[in-house]
C-alpha cells in the first residue's frame, strides 16, 4: 500500500474517480441510443486532432477536442441525410481522423515522446490540467442530466416519438454528441484511443445486468467503472504492465463475473421455484 503515497497515484485514482463519474453518465446515453459504433468513430477521429496538434505546436488534448467535436457534428449531420448511410459516415470520419493523425505525426520533425501514450494510454502519467479538465467536464456532464434528464432519457429511448411531441431532438443529438467526443478525448490519457470506447460501454453492460433504471445503470457504472479503474492500477502496479490495458482488461473481468453470478442465481432460483 506504499503506493498510495505517491503523487502520481494519488492523480491516477483521482482521474478514475472523475472519468468513472463523466463516463458513467455520458456511457449510459450512449449505450441506451445505441451509439457504441458512432462513439468508436468519434474515437478514433480524435487522432487527428492529436497529429494537427503535435505538428502545429499545440496543446494536442485541445486540438483533439476541436477535432472530435468537429467529427461529430459531421457524423450527426451526415446521418440525419437520407442520402448518407450512418455507417458510410462513421467510416469516413474514422478513416479520415486517423490518416490526418498519421500524416501530421510523420510530417512532425523529430520523434514525437508522447504519442504512443494517447495511443494506449498511461493513466499514471495523468497531469493536474488534465484532472481539471475532467473536473469542468464531470461539473458540466453533471448539469446538464441533472436539468434535463427527462428529455435526454426521452430522445435516448424514442427518438421519433419525442420529434412527435415538438421535442428539441435536434439540439439533444448535437449536445450529446459534443459530450461523447469531449469525455473520449479526456480520457484518452487513460485508457487512449485503442482502448477508449471499452470505458464507456463495459460498466454499463455490467451495471445492466442488474437493472434496466437508467438513472440506477448511471450510479452503478461510476461505482463499477471506478472499480474498474482501481483494480485495473493495483494489476498494473503489480504486474508491472500498461495501465490502459489493465483498467479494460479488469473491466472484462468483473462483466464476466458478474454475468456468472447473474446465470448462476436465476438458474438456483428457478430450481428452487421448480
Amino acid at each position: 500500500m506504499n503506493i498510495l503515497e505517491y503523487p502520481f497515484f494519488q492523480n491516477a485514482l483521482l482521474g478514475a474517480f472523475l472519468a468513472s463519474i463523466v463516463c458513467g453518465y455520458v456511457g449510459t446515453y450512449i449505450v441506451s441510443r445505441r451509439l457504441v459504433f458512432i462513439s468508436g468513430g468519434i474515437t478514433h477521429a480524435s487522432f487527428g486532432g492529436i497529429g494537427l496538434g503535435v505538428w502545429l505546436g499545440v496543446n494536442p488534448v485541445v486540438s483533439a477536442m476541436v477535432f472530435s467535436v468537429l467529427s461529430a457534428f459531421g457524423i450527426q449531420w451526415m446521418a440525419d441525410r437520407s442520402d448518407v448511410r450512418e455507417d458510410s459516415a462513421i467510416a469516413l470520419f474514422w478513416t479520415f481522423g486517423m490518416s490526418v493523425g498519421i500524416l501530421c505525426s510523420y510530417l512532425t520533425p523529430g520523434f514525437v515522446a508522447d504519442l504512443p501514450s494517447y495511443l494506449f494510454g498511461s493513466i499514471l502519467a495523468i497531469d493536474v490540467p488534465t484532472l481539471w479538465t475532467l473536473a469542468i467536464l464531470c461539473i458540466v456532464v453533471m448539469l446538464l442530466f441533472g436539468f434535463f434528464l427527462r428529455l435526454i432519457v426521452s430522445v435516448a429511448f424514442d427518438s421519433e416519438f419525442a420529434r412527435s411531441q415538438r421535442l428539441p431532438v435536434s439540439l439533444v443529438d448535437y449536445t450529446m454528441m459534443a459530450l461523447i467526443a469531449l469525455t473520449i478525448v479526456a480520457t484518452l490519457r487513460m485508457v487512449g484511443i485503442v482502448l477508449a470506447l471499452s470505458l464507456l460501454t463495459v460498466p454499463q453492460m455490467t451495471a445492466n445486468l442488474f437493472t434496466f433504471s437508467f438513472k440506477r445503470i448511471i450510479l452503478l457504472s461510476i461505482v463499477i467503472g471506478w472499480a474498474d479503474c482501481v483494480a485495473g492500477l493495483f494489476m498494473s502496479y503489480w504486474l508491472n504492465v500498461p495501465s490502459g490495458a489493465s483498467i479494460i482488461f479488469a473491466s472484462i473481468a468483473i462483466y464476466g463475473l458478474a454475468k456468472t453470478i447473474k446465470t448462476l442465481s436465476v438458474k438456483f432460483y428457478n430450481s428452487e421455484a421448480a
